[in-house]
This record gives C-alpha cells, structure tokens and sequence, in this order.
C-alpha cells in the first residue's frame, strides 16, 4: 500500500512485474495455498518410518589370516645374492624371490655336511666296539661264574670227605680210648695179683707193656683226630676265599661292562646330537632360498641392491594376496556396542563406488551393499572404539570384485523403524536409539501369555 501511494497509476500499470507482485488478489491466495501445502507435507514427512541406525568408519580386510598382506622375513642371517622379484610383479606360490649366502664362519664351510656325517659314522663304529667290549665282559662274567660254581662244587665234596674222616678219626679215637681204660684196669689188677703173689713179674710187665701200646694208638688217634678237625676247618677257609676271590673278580668284570654300557650311551647321546646338527645344517641350507608362501602382487621390497646384509627376522618384501574373502572391519563407541549382536544386517558403501544414501530409509539408498556381523572384539582396540567384522549378506548382491585390501568403507548398522519426529525428538534429547531383538521380543510375548494361563 505505501508503495501503491509513491507510485503514479500510470507507471504501476505499466510495471507488469511490480502489478504482479503488488498483486493482493488471486496471487497472495495461491502462495498461501502453496505455504499451506509445503507445511502440510513437512507435518506428514515427520510421521514417515525412519530406521535408527549406527554410523561407523571402517576398511576392507579379511578374517582369514592367511589371506592377509603377508610380511616375508629372513629366518637367518645373510647376504643377499640375488633378486628375481620386483615391486608389482604377480607371483604363485613357491616361486622363487631371491636368494641369500651364507655370512656366519660356522657355517661357510662347503662340506660341512660330509663332514658332520663322517663324524656320524666314527661315533656309530665306537657303539659297535663298545657293544662288542661289553659282550666281552658279560661272557667274562658268566666264564667266572661258572668257574665259581665249579670251584665250589669240588670244595663241597672235599668237605664232605673230611667230615667223614673226622668222624672216622673220631671213632678210632673213641676206641682208643676204650682201650686205654681196659688197659689200665687190667694193668691195677695184674698189679694186685702180682702184689698178692698170684701173677709173676713177667705177666705184670707184659700188662704194663700192653697198657703203654694201648696209651700210644690214643695218643696217635687224638692227633689224627685233631688234625683231621684242622684240616676241615682250612677248607671251610678255602671255600670262603675262593667264593670271595670270585665275587671280585665277576664284580669288576660287571662293573667294566657297565663301565662300557655307560660310554655306549653317551656316544649314542652324541651320535644323536650330530645328527640333529646335521639335520639343522640341511634345514638352513633350504633357507638361503626364499619362496613366495602364497598367490600374490609383490609390494615394498625393502632391501635394496645386491650384497646387503639382512639379520634373522629382518623383513624382506612384502605379499598382497590376489584374492581373498571379504570382510569389513568397523569401529563403533562403546556405547553403541550392547545395540550390536552376530547376525546383524549392515548397509555399506565403498570407496570409489559412487552411492546415495538415505541412512534412515536403507531400501531407498543406492550403491550400497548388504553384510552382517560375524563377530565383535570382546576388548577393545587402541583407538579407543570396539571392532566388529562385517561379511557379505548371500541373500542380497555380491560385493564389488575389484575392493583392495584396506581401501575405505562407511558401515550403517540398522536398528529399529520409529517415526521421523521422535528420532529427532531423541536426538534433541540425547537419548541412546532402541534396539530390541525378535528373540528377545518372541520370548516376551511367549512368557506373557503363560502367565495369563
């Protein structure tokens, strides 16, 4: 209206724009109608069903171990001789990278094996000495046992021998002794009688020389008696000797043959040892070439030249494998973590693979793929955030053939549908999102309705 009053009618009418603009007719009606209608549209969109959903940055890797960019590393010290890889080139597997020599003085010895198992043989011919040495002595042994035994059989019957003359020489001195005492009774009373004048002189001395005979064979047998005694105790002697005499000699022929069994062990001991080095000194000589462990693209050689020297465990090159089964690795906070469980479904999108994305309505995004969760990190990394792997849904599009190993990807775990208005009520609020499994729903409902049975 004011500027109706500072513009002159013919000019106004002659400003169709500014008649059209000024126009409070038709016009004005039609923007209110359109307001109205932009707003009513507003109002709807903010009951339509939005899908809570967690964001998280993440990159291409694999759960297999195997299939991972895999660091090939020197196992022993050396000089590199000579490369047959470079930077980009596509190996298979047990193709040779490069090759190393020897640089440790131990080893730099060309025949060394031949060496090593010329020792081998040396200590196996001085076991079978050794074995034949105590095979000697153990027949020692058993010789002297039976020599032993044979003794001592022969003792035994000696023995029996002189018990029985002793008891032989017992009994004739018993007897001379009988005859002794009948001797001197009968030499009382010839002397008696010849006393009394009965006997003549020549009868008491024939008695008296009687009683002296008779005296001397006790005399002669008591000495042969004890001398027989004697000589059954010198063979009791003999016998302990010899027994003594032998269990020496059969103990120090055991005591060589285990004396020799002992060097038989520990010349096996040291046979046993050779062979591990020799084995060992095998083993190395198939680490001065170095193969490629799997199918893959050679990336960051990192020695260079020929004659370097490297040290065990030094890394040599690196492998990317060609192909492997794809997995995503994500990251969310720790408050996100109880929202997530095995099985869940994941909407991702890849870098270098243009997408739209609706993260609240998933079925109207495009470029996109479907995955689920297979596993969670029970501790969490050094960036602070938990990790979960992320496979490919079979039940929807296989992922992109030409994904790398550790380009970037962008996860969107899905959670519950709920209006768009109280998403951003929530959000206002802070409030975390809802997450309610079907089990757990289902199990709810199941035991409702038992407890109103």
């Amino acid at each position: 209206m004011f500027l109706e009053s500072k513009i002159p009618s013919e000019q106004y009418i002659r400003f169709k724009s500014l008649h059209k603009v000024m126009d409070n007719g038709q016009g004005r009606i039609k923007r209110k109608k359109w307001i109205l209608i932009l707003i009513g549209c507003l109002l709807l969109s903010l009951f339509l069903p939005w899908t809570q959903n967690i964001q998280s940055n993440g990159q291409v890797s694999t759960l297999n171990p195997q299939q991972r960019p895999q660091q090939i590393n020197s196992i022993i010290a050396g000089r590199i001789a000579q490369w047959n890889v470079k930077d980009g080139d596509f190996v298979k597997k047990g193709d040779t990278l490069l090759r190393i020599t020897e640089i440790k003085e131990e080893y730099l010895d060309p025949s060394q094996l031949s060496r090593v198992d010329e020792q081998i043989k040396a200590k196996d011919a001085s076991i079978d000495f050794y074995q034949n040495k105590a095979t000697a002595t153990n027949s020692q042994a058993s010789a002297l046992n039976n020599s032993k035994r044979l003794k001592l059989s022969q003792l035994v019957n000696k023995l029996k021998q002189y018990r029985l003359l002793v008891q032989s020489d017992s009994m004739s001195y018993l007897a001379s002794e009988n005859q002794l005492k009948i001797a001197q009774q009968q030499l009382q009373r010839q002397k008696q009688m010849y006393d009394a004048g009965l006997k003549s002189l020549t009868d008491f001395e024939q008695r008296q020389q009687a009683y002296q005979d008779a005296l001397s064979k006790k005399i002669s047998a008591e000495n042969k008696f004890y001398n027989s005694k004697n000589e059954l105790i010198n063979m009791r002697i003999e016998q302990s000797s010899i027994e003594q005499e032998y269990t020496e000699k059969i103990l120090k022929a055991t005591g060589d043959r285990f004396s020799t069994l002992s060097e038989i062990s520990t010349t096996q001991s040291e046979v046993a040892k050779l062979k591990n080095q020799l084995a060992n000194y095998k083993l190395r000589r198939n680490f001065y070439v170095i193969c490629a462990p799997q199918n893959g693209q050679v990336i960051k050689t990192s020695k260079a030249g020929i004659g370097e020297t490297v040290k065990d465990g030094d890394l040599l090159l690196e492998i990317v494998p060609q192909s492997f089964d794809f997995a995503v690795e994500i990251f969310v906070d720790a408050v996100d973590l109880p929202l997530l469980n095995k099985t869940q479904k994941v909407r991702l999108q890849f870098d270098g693979f243009p997408a739209i994305v609706f993260s609240g309505w998933p079925n109207s995004s495009y470029g996109t793929f479907g995955g689920k969760i297979a596993a969670i990190d029970p501790s969490i990394s050094l960036n602070g955030k938990f990790r979960a792997w992320v496979v490919p849904d079979e039940s929807e599009k296989s992922w992109p053939k030409n994904l790398r190993y550790g380009s970037g990807a962008k996860g969107i775990a899905l959670l519950k549908d709920v209006p768009v208005i109280y998403e951003l009520w929530r959000k206002l609020n802070g409030f975390p999102p809802e997450y309610y499994s079907k089990t757990a729903v289902s199990e709810t409902k199941i035991k409702g309705k038992k407890n109103e049975k």
